[in-house]
């Protein structure tokens, strides 16, 4: 446990994540009293000065008094409040972060940042360096994901993207965080969650109607959407393209190979599906039997195969990294079998071990045996996947990070040069306004004020409870989008 007193308690959720940068999954306690970290502020002549003291170690950070909006102000003050704390840990643990003092989830933002100041590329990835401590490596990252983007980053105005959800999985994985629901435990919940789903989405085809809007990209996730039935995926997918129509994408994330079939794919061609995922993770059945799959990696084979056989041209394949008990080697082997299947799109994530995970129970809890790959390792893993990957002749075309990522490294996604994912690239760059209905979906609505405002209404994550309420989920999403009704 680490003890914080600041001068700036707003940002306290800020500090932690910085410390947490360096000191690992440690709990933050904000003190009144003396403290593990204690934080003053110091104003003169037109300067703000942060220092940050820790026993005998101190550092402190002066810059001029920012000005502008108050949500610009507040945006540089967070900035500099936190960069002062960072150079206080590289001091006192010689650690440098590839990410440098980035702990969001966006670091592109920082990189386009540059670019509308007017900067050249080369500029604004300067800046991030200069500014941010990231490293070239990872500054270049951003470049190459910025030229990928290039031409579908900002969608037409009047256009959204559509998410829907299905929050059921035939076994829930290890790692898994998300509001889902075993298929065995919770298949009575499917037939109304499904009748649910149906009417929001009827519900909101009236809104985007009413607003005159049209989607541009559709994405149906999880969970696992090939879970349920072929015949209630189908009811979805048949609502959602009538209320829905137009879309010039339409992903659907088969992912577990375990819920494929030629029934469901057939289905899936004939509803104007022209995306999937097929999700190995990794080829390596100790680890998929390790983290609850039920499936082999013969099977992922199998399934992609006859995907393949069917018609579809636009496959992404997600692997992880840093998976409990695999080497590098384990690894390299799983992205040798990717790169030969050859896939239009592949996601690399680094694991994120969430504390609502089962993963977390079994690594730091129970002490179930699983051995957590080291941090080098991790960053050896995602640095080998970047150089096959681009070597073969796909190219990153969106990033984000999250907490608790095995060696604070990224999760990328690679694509074929014109098979980049729309929705995942205005979700992921919040470019986009994001219908999402379902239980536990969060619509994001972009609003073009002066600092480009995004609120967001989220829907219920119990599946119980969205089932009860599914009129309170729609009307959220009507004060949302249509404010001047409130």
């Amino acid at each position: 446990m680490i003890s914080v007193r600041t001068a700036c308690p707003e940002f306290i959720s800020d500090i932690g994540d910085m410390l947490r940068l360096f000191l690992g999954d440690v709990q933050i306690v904000e003190a009144e009293g003396p403290a593990d970290y204690e934080h003053v502020v110091l104003e003169s002549n037109g300067n703000i000065a942060d220092r940050w003291i820790c026993g005998d170690a101190s550092h402190e950070l002066s810059q001029p008094a920012p000005t502008g909006t108050p949500v610009q102000v507040r945006r540089a003050r967070k900035r500099q409040v936190k960069m002062a704390l960072y150079e206080l840990l590289r001091k006192m643990t010689g650690m440098r972060p590839p990410w440098g003092a980035l702990t969001g989830i966006r670091p592109t933002r920082l990189l386009y940042e540059g670019l509308d100041m007017g900067l050249s590329m080369e500029e604004a990835k300067a800046r991030v360096m200069r500014e941010f401590d990231v490293s070239e490596d990872r500054a270049s990252l951003l470049c190459e994901i910025a030229e990928m983007q290039r031409g579908v980053r900002e969608p037409e105005p009047g256009s959204f993207d559509l998410y829907i959800g299905i929050p059921f999985c035939r076994t829930r994985c290890s790692y898994c965080s998300f509001s889902s629901g075993e298929i065995g435990r919770n298949g009575k919940l499917v037939a109304p969650y499904v009748e649910a789903l149906l009417k929001e989405i009827a519900g909101a085809g009236r809104l985007m109607r009413e607003a005159g809007l049209r989607v541009r990209a559709a994405y149906v996730g999880g969970g696992t959407p090939t879970a349920i039935s072929c015949g209630d995926l189908e009811r979805i997918l048949a609502a959602a393209r009538e209320e829905f129509p137009g879309a010039v994408e339409w992903t659907v994330e088969a992912g577990r190979p375990d819920t494929i079939d030629r029934e469901k794919l057939l289905m899936l061609k004939r509803m104007g599906t022209g995306r999937i995922s097929v999700n190995p993770q990794t080829f390596c059945d100790d680890t998929l039997a390790r983290i609850g799959r039920i499936h082999t990696g013969a099977d992922t084979i199998a399934a992609y195969e006859l995907a393949r056989e069917l018609g579809f041209a636009d496959i992404n394949m997600d692997l992880i990294a840093a998976l409990p008990g695999e080497t590098p080697e384990i690894f390299a082997e799983t992205l040798a079998k990717v790169i030969e299947l050859a896939p239009e799109s592949v996601t690399v994530h680094s694991l994120a071990i969430k504390r609502s995970s089962k993963l977390h129970e079994q690594l730091h809890v129970s002490g179930a045996g699983h051995s957590q790959v080291s941090a080098e390792g991790a960053a050896e893993m995602i640095a080998r996947a970047r150089s096959e990957l681009t070597r073969a002749g796909w190219r990153p075309y969106y990033l984000y990070r999250q907490k608790y990522m095995a060696g604070n490294l990224e999760n990328v996604g690679y694509a074929r040069p014109g098979y980049a994912c729309l929705y995942n690239i205005g979700n992921m760059e919040e470019t986009a306004s994001v219908l999402a209905l379902g239980a536990g979906a969060i619509s994001k609505w972009l609003f073009g004020d002066r600092d480009l405002r995004i609120e967001r209404a989220a829907n219920l994550k119990s599946i119980e409870e969205y089932v009860a309420r599914v009129d309170e989920m729609i009307e959220r999403k009507r004060a949302l989008i249509l404010p001047e009704e409130r």
